[in-house]
């Protein structure tokens, strides 16, 4: 290797194409030099034996232009004394950068693995950490503590996500999502010793301190409040917010009729939707994304295709007109689609007198199905999307569960008691008239 002073006047002569990488020697800083490439690309280096280590370590510091010769010599010395001690400059970096890993990096790191997550899945993590942990999202994640853990918990607990109304259930689930990103970040990425970025899982400060949310089987819309519930949406509908208030009302009224999960009506798009004016029986919709199992075609109510009908788009009449949306739930957000009902739920729970979430209409709507139907649990666990257990010989091997039309009186049984609850409420609501010359 030759010697060279490195001065800038020294460093733009030799900067000349060539064949092949030069590397200078300083002959002023032992170790110190300067890399010029064929094309005349010039770096700074420095190179030498770290304490413990047998082979020399050559670390580039930084390319000539964006360094000056004097910075590169000082940060020269400064890895020389970082040699001596045993210490590696590239571990340092290392470790440096990992400790700027910010939550939202790590979300996206998890939720963009090939095949691990289901999309609805995915989409939930990324919206916890963009809503919930929103302030957190591009600090570093090993800069969350067990502190900052109890605090934001206590918060959602207390008050929900807009500090107006408590939100247990939803509080637990947010840290859920917290504690597996922090568990990859803990597995992804290590310190140069090998030992964990993060050594504890800050969101274990809630292992005694998890919100308690009831016996989740008692989450339900009691018998006695599901036709006020259902009138009561029916009027909110009428003169809605917004657009997207409106799509939140329907999504609700449309999962108390299915038993659907959040996710897969708010995601449902019209090209799986198959309304039949000939044949009420041959009215379905179509779940591709089950959380378990095949897709499948699940049959419709008549309440249930009255709402549809009340949502299919509109075609473009003029050049300038929107182009119709092609989710039957759509929102004016990046998704396209609306992602929760908040302002619709909270109208339910207070009629139910307690916090329902919209999951919770899938367990309305199969305690409406067994209890008030007495729809035997195999057909229920068929309508809420259920996979028959491997148990089940039968169902598992010979019957076709592709299409589940054939259990339409059963869903239109309990659209229609739905119904007639609702007439009920109604009436208790009618005071009726006094005959002529009553007293």
């Amino acid at each position: 290797m030759p010697k060279l002073k490195l001065t800038k006047t020294n460093i733009d002569r030799v900067r000349k194409p060539g064949t092949g990488t030069v590397i200078y020697v300083d002959t002023e800083t032992k170790g110190f030099g300067l890399r010029v490439t064929a094309s005349g690309a010039a770096s700074f280096i420095v190179q030498g034996m770290i304490t413990g280590q047998k082979k020399e370590a050559r670390i580039t510091i930084g390319t000539y232009g964006a360094w000056t010769v004097d910075e590169a010599r000082r940060r020269a010395e400064q890895y020389k004394h970082q040699f001596e001690d045993g210490i590696d400059p590239r571990d340092v970096k290392k470790q440096e950068e990992a400790m700027r890993v910010s939550l939202m990096d790590v979300c996206t790191a998890y939720t963009a693995r090939p095949g691990k997550l289901k999309a609805s899945t995915a989409a939930e993590y990324q919206r916890h950490v963009e809503k919930v942990f929103a302030t957190w999202k591009d600090k570093p994640i090993a800069s969350i503590t067990r502190d900052m853990v109890q605090e934001r918990h206590r918060e959602l607990v207390d008050g929900g996500l807009e500090g107006k109304k408590g939100a247990p259930a939803s509080a637990n689930a947010a840290f859920v999502t917290l504690r597996i990103l922090i568990n990859f970040a803990m597995d992804e990425y290590r310190r140069p010793d090998g030992e964990p970025l993060i050594a504890h899982n800050p969101v274990g400060a809630l292992k005694h301190h998890w919100a308690p949310t009831g016996d989740r089987t008692e989450r339900y819309i009691d018998k006695r409040k599901v036709g006020e519930v259902w009138n009561k949406l029916q009027e909110a509908r009428e003169n809605p917010k917004n657009r997207e208030a409106l799509a939140g009302i329907d999504l609700t009224i449309f999962l108390t009729l299915t038993g659907a999960r959040r996710d897969e009506a708010a995601a449902l798009t019209w090209d799986r939707v198959h309304i039949d004016d000939e044949d009420p029986t041959n009215c379905r919709w179509h779940l591709t994304d089950r959380k378990r199992g095949q897709p499948i075609w699940l049959p419709l109510s008549s309440q249930a295709v009255a709402l549809l009908k009340l949502r299919m788009p509109k075609p473009k009449v003029r050049e300038d007109d929107p182009e119709p949306s092609l989710f039957v739930f759509p929102s004016w957000g990046k998704a396209g689609r609306i992602m929760d009902a908040r302002g619709a739920m909270e109208t339910v729970s207070e009629i139910a007198g307690k916090h329902l979430s919209l999951h919770d209409l899938r367990r309305t709507f199969s305690n409406i199905a067994m209890r008030e139907c007495r729809v035997e649990k195999f057909r229920t666990d068929l309508l809420t999307g259920h996979k028959p257990s491997k148990d089940d010989v039968t169902a598992s091997n010979y019957l076709d569960l592709t299409n589940l039309t054939w259990l339409h009186p059963e869903v239109q049984m309990i659209g229609d008691w739905i119904e007639q609850q609702a007439a009920v409420a109604a009436s208790k609501n009618v005071i009726p008239l006094r005959a002529a010359g009553a007293a």
